[in-house]
């Protein structure tokens, strides 16, 4: 019996971030001869009252949802036809039924803002959502991506030595591998240092210390993606300061940026972190959290 491959979902909804988003899982799913699978949920809001005589049957809309949805499928099969496609358009809440499609994704990528969100948001409530309940890697892509002044692409990656960063690790040398990119290991620290070496009670305070056991961190947690993928060149970026900002100023120009979902610091019961929801909210280019 042959089993089917997980797929790489997205959620479409016609707004820019979401064909972005389109674009990205579509060039995903080729490079990972993965099926594509496009989500659409038919969700109706009404803003005004309509007038009457020009009330349109709700199964009229969904019919031609359904059709431009197809549309887009059958043109994304005709520029790659050896890629998978299927459409579907689902009915209820987005966040919910996102969820539910990512329980059988490989992974799920979704823009950072739908056509329902406030334009002063970076991040929409759909994207928090599904980033924040789905149990697979979610990469989120926003409208208008900064152009890159690096001349190699670049992939960053934040690192502190919890299991989700280890993951993220590996996505990001594996993407960095198919790229032809570099990766970016950003490790940031604020004094004092909580080193957990001897439990969660060891401070450092003497900052060259701090420095060199932050390095000795980032280089023991890389070890393992540096000798699975050796053609990737990658360096590591200390910082002392809060780690969201320190990963957002590292990849200001990034094509990709990596984050865990929860790390160290985090509380147990949280399943992302405030340094992965702060990436999310303002960085320039698509992001994906690890579990």
């Amino acid at each position: 019996m042959t089993t089917r491959p997980a797929p790489v979902v997205t959620g479409y909804d016609g707004s820019p971030a979401g064909l972005a988003a389109l674009d990205w899982a579509t060039t995903e799913a080729v490079r990972l001869h993965a099926p594509l699978r496009i989500a659409e949920v038919f969700q109706l809001v009404v803003a005004t009252r309509p007038s009457l005589g020009k009330t349109v049957p709700l199964s009229t809309l969904r019919a031609l949802r359904e059709r431009g949805l197809n549309a887009i499928a059958e043109g994304i099969r005709l520029r790659h036809p050896a890629l998978q496609v299927e459409a579907v358009l689902l009915d209820g809440v987005a966040a919910k039924e996102l969820v539910e499609e990512a329980a059988a994704a490989r992974l799920m990528v979704l823009g950072s803002r739908g056509l329902g969100g406030w334009t002063g948001l970076m991040l929409g409530s759909v994207a928090m959502q599904v980033t924040m309940h789905a149990p697979c890697p979610v990469v989120v892509v926003p409208p208008d991506q900064r152009p890159r002044v690096a001349d190699q692409p670049t992939v960053v990656v934040g690192v502190d030595g919890s299991q989700t960063s280890a993951r993220a690790i590996g996505f990001a040398f594996e993407h960095a591998d198919a790229l032809g990119a570099r990766v970016v290991a950003v490790h940031a620290w604020t004094s004092p240092y909580l080193t957990y070496v001897d439990g969660e009670s060891m401070l450092q305070f003497d900052e060259e210390d701090v420095k060199e056991s932050s390095r000795l961190l980032v280089a023991e947690s890389v070890a393992g993606a540096v000798l699975d993928y050796p053609d990737v060149p990658w360096q590591t970026r200390l910082i002392n300061g809060q780690a969201a900002r320190a990963i957002l100023r590292a990849g200001d120009s990034a094509d990709l940026i990596v984050v865990g979902s929860r790390g160290r610091g985090g509380f147990a019961g949280l399943l992302v972190g405030s340094v992965s929801q702060h990436v999310l909210h303002h960085a320039p280019c698509p992001v994906a959290v690890i579990r």
